[in-house]
């Protein structure tokens, strides 16, 4: 596997307004303002020294530019989501070729279980797992499998107001778990847990050296995190949060501790 930080993305396609919603009402959605917002995101990732990786399109996967839901990083192992959405299993097949030209060793979720990568929230070694909507029991229990040989410890929570658990959570660099309390089951799930102001300030992805990639729609957000010494990093993503989408689930992360 290649050294460093290294993410994968995949081009937003376009059927991308037919997306799946679950939780949200259907709003229209602009695609080509959509591509502009994931460019921008992509560019705010290699700003920051990250190398990146593009995924074949999918341009029949209206969902496909959510790439983090295709697989689940852990050491040089990847896994690869068996999602519990029938229709987006067709992704899975070119994100697996992505991640074999990067070296990394693959295990997948077989039938009966499934699994998105969204509901994997990783803090050092530790593995949350979101039981809910889209991940079932036996993807957990086939999680623990591929992941608890190699060190990690996989911790079931549950997720029933959100699509995924990262639509609720995340985790500062110091592994304060941070959420929007009316979209967290269970808070006491998580050691240490921070309220957030705005549903959309609860998702960051950790750039390194204390920066954190965030949606521009949260800005009081914002200002906590730089209250506690971090340093925001700004995107517009507003048509994929129509879609229930947010800054996490645009890319897969390949680093050490974090994903």
């Amino acid at each position: 596997m290649t050294d460093g930080k290294h993410a994968l993305v995949r081009r937003p396609g376009p059927r991308l307004a037919e997306g799946l919603v679950t939780h949200i009402d259907r709003r229209p959605v602009d695609a080509a303002l959509a591509l502009r917002q994931w460019e921008s995101y992509v560019q705010a990732l290699r700003d920051h020294g990250w190398r990146i990786t593009e995924v074949a399109p999918a341009d029949d996967c209206p969902d496909a530019v959510f790439v983090e839901d295709t697989m689940v990083m852990f050491r040089n192992v990847a896994l690869l989501a068996r999602p519990g959405a029938d229709q987006r299993r067709p992704e899975i097949a070119d994100a697996r070729a992505a991640v074999e030209a990067l070296g990394c060793s693959v295990n997948e979720i077989r039938s009966p279980g499934t699994l998105d990568g969204g509901d994997i929230l990783k803090i050092g070694d530790t593995v949350y797992v979101g039981r809910g909507g889209r991940t079932n029991a036996d993807g957990v229990r086939q999680l623990r499998s591929a992941f608890e040989p190699l060190g990690a410890r996989v911790v079931a929570v549950p997720v029933s107001r959100v699509l995924h658990l990262k639509s609720a959570v995340t985790a500062l660099p110091d592994g304060t778990v941070i959420g929007y309390p009316p979209l967290v089951d269970d808070p006491a799930a998580f050691p240490r847990f921070l309220p957030v102001p705005e549903e959309s300030g609860a998702h960051v992805v950790l750039l390194g050296g204390g920066r954190l990639l965030m949606a521009a729609g949260a800005p009081r957000s914002a200002e906590l995190f730089a209250d506690l010494g971090y340093e925001p990093v700004v995107v517009d993503i507003s048509e994929f949060e129509k879609l229930e989408g947010c800054v996490t689930c645009l890319s897969v992360r390949l680093r050490a501790l974090y994903a």
